[in-house]
């Protein structure tokens, strides 16, 4: 049973979504007008995450997520850089994509553009107009947000508490009163714009949200992601825009990830602390960035710092090292077994009982509105038992093993982590492990004629090509480095 921290009753509610078996969920992407930053990386990851468990529930998720190709950013940016903003949209989200891939994330099942839905917002707007929850100004369309009385609901804020800092903001003096939020922008000269019943112009930032969550999501919808920064006006205007119209609930689970910072400041490019994902990627492995990512549980603040990606790092190798350990022994067993049958022995019911622990506090956590940090503690200690019994080299069965591979498989699949690792070998890793046993049969044949000189020279040239060879008791074993 998942327990969700709903931000709109500010408590943890048990998870039912509206359709058995169907979970449909609409998480707020980037403005494309510039690359995509940790920040973002913070965000999308998390819900990929969510996403991954919900299918790993078993649940048939429909993940839309939007890009907004159109503001006053997108604007600002395009004329500094003299080209359209058609253009700058589809540079970004083609890095967005490259991005995000190399990030391991699942592509959304769906991805619709701001401009791609102009008309949809315009009769969404007219309606809003009819039913005098919006007035025009000029030629702009604004949201009376003095009529919607559940205003403020999200981000439990008081009516005129606080005037919106929008991304897209109107006219102030425009506007009955200075909370009203803009749904359609007059056209300013030079700017991109469209033909309306109220004249050229543009949607405002809030209103393609509500619009292509309804169109491809249908309403109300499960659940409604994004950063903690969009409760208030963002999310809040989403909700007065669309049950205003519906008259009913928007979204039964709204979501939201906290915060990240560099070195315990605010990311930004004025304090020489802003990294993009090309940037922190190319310093560390993607597999590194995530799992940083995730060591923390998605509401909570994240402080990102060289020392917490090394960290990342380490306990990114010592899982790589035990599902080799796992890999390996299983390679071994597999062949014993085609030559001595081997019964399934205490060491057996030691692994299977270790194994179900983990299971169960890997979805007891996971259940517990996502929480990857324990869940991620499960897994590390349930390696480590592992390892310990492999270490002594009892036997255990093949069937045993398999299991544990396929378990491990699993949870991967939730956190995004060691796929490449529990890829079937094909015919060419056979090669590469043909070759290396080669090499290793030739570097102890002159160990034995005290030829230390090949032999380091073996160990070091694999080194190089990223082979990492360890002497153990039994014999030398490889691993990739």
């Amino acid at each position: 049973m998942i327990k969700i921290y709903n931000t709109l009753t500010r408590k943890k509610e048990t998870f039912k979504p509206l359709h058995a078996g169907e979970v449909r969920m609409y998480v707020c992407g980037p403005t494309v007008y510039d690359s995509s930053h940790l920040g973002h990386a913070r965000s999308i990851v998390a819900f990929d995450v969510i996403r991954r468990y919900l299918e790993y529930k078993g649940y048939d998720v429909r993940f839309i997520q939007n890009f907004t190709d159109i503001d006053d950013k997108m604007i600002q940016r395009a004329q500094e850089q003299k080209t359209t903003t058609e253009k700058l949209a589809t540079k970004y989200i083609q890095e967005y994509f490259e991005d995000f891939d190399k990030l391991g994330v699942k592509r959304a099942t769906g991805f619709p553009k701001a401009t791609e839905h102009i008309q949809e917002m315009i009769e969404h707007i007219q309606k809003l107009v009819e039913k005098s929850f919006a007035y025009e100004a000029n030629g702009s369309v604004y949201f009376r947000v003095s009529k919607f009385k559940n205003y403020g609901k999200l981000s439990r804020q008081e009516k005129g508490e606080k005037e919106a800092e929008d991304q897209d903001a109107g006219e102030v003096e425009e506007k009955e009163h200075p909370q009203d939020f803009v749904l359609w922008k007059a056209m300013k000269p030079g700017e991109p714009s469209w033909d309306s019943p109220w004249g050229k112009g543009r949607p405002g930032w809030h209103i393609e949200c509500s619009v292509m969550s309804k169109q491809y999501l249908g309403e109300p919808i499960d659940i409604h992601g994004g950063g903690l920064d969009l409760v208030f006006p963002h999310h809040e205007n989403e909700i007065a825009q669309s049950e205003a119209l519906s008259g009913q609930p928007f979204v039964r689970y709204w979501m939201h990830n906290g915060f990240l910072t560099v070195n315990k400041e605010k990311m930004s490019k004025s304090l020489g602390n802003f990294f993009t994902i090309q940037e922190i990627t190319a310093k560390y492995h993607p597999e590194v960035v995530r799992l940083f990512l995730i060591s923390s549980q998605y509401r909570s603040p994240i402080d990102f710092s060289d020392a917490q990606l090394e960290e990342a790092k380490t306990r990114l190798a010592r899982i790589h090292n035990s599902i080799d350990l796992l890999q390996r022994h299983l390679r071994e067993t597999r062949v014993e077994e085609a030559k001595n049958p081997v019964k399934p022995s205490t060491v057996d019911s030691e692994l299977w009982e270790a194994l179900s622990t983990l299971q169960t506090e890997f979805e007891n956590a996971m259940d517990d509105d996502f929480n990857t940090p324990i869940a991620l503690a499960s897994l590390n200690t349930f390696l480590t038992k592992m390892n310990s019994i492999l270490s002594r080299n009892d036997s255990v069965t093949a069937g045993t093993l398999q299991k544990i591979l396929e378990i491990l498989d699993a949870i991967g699949e939730v956190f995004g982590l060691y796929r490449q690792r529990m890829k079937p070998e094909s015919s060419d890793e056979g090669v590469t492990d043909g070759l290396v046993q080669l090499l290793i049969q030739l570097r102890n044949q002159a160990r034995k004629q005290k030829d230390f000189e090949t032999a380091d020279r073996i160990r070091d040239q694999l080194k190089d090509l990223g082979i990492v060879l360890e002497d153990e008791k039994t014999g030398t074993v490889w691993k990739w480095a």
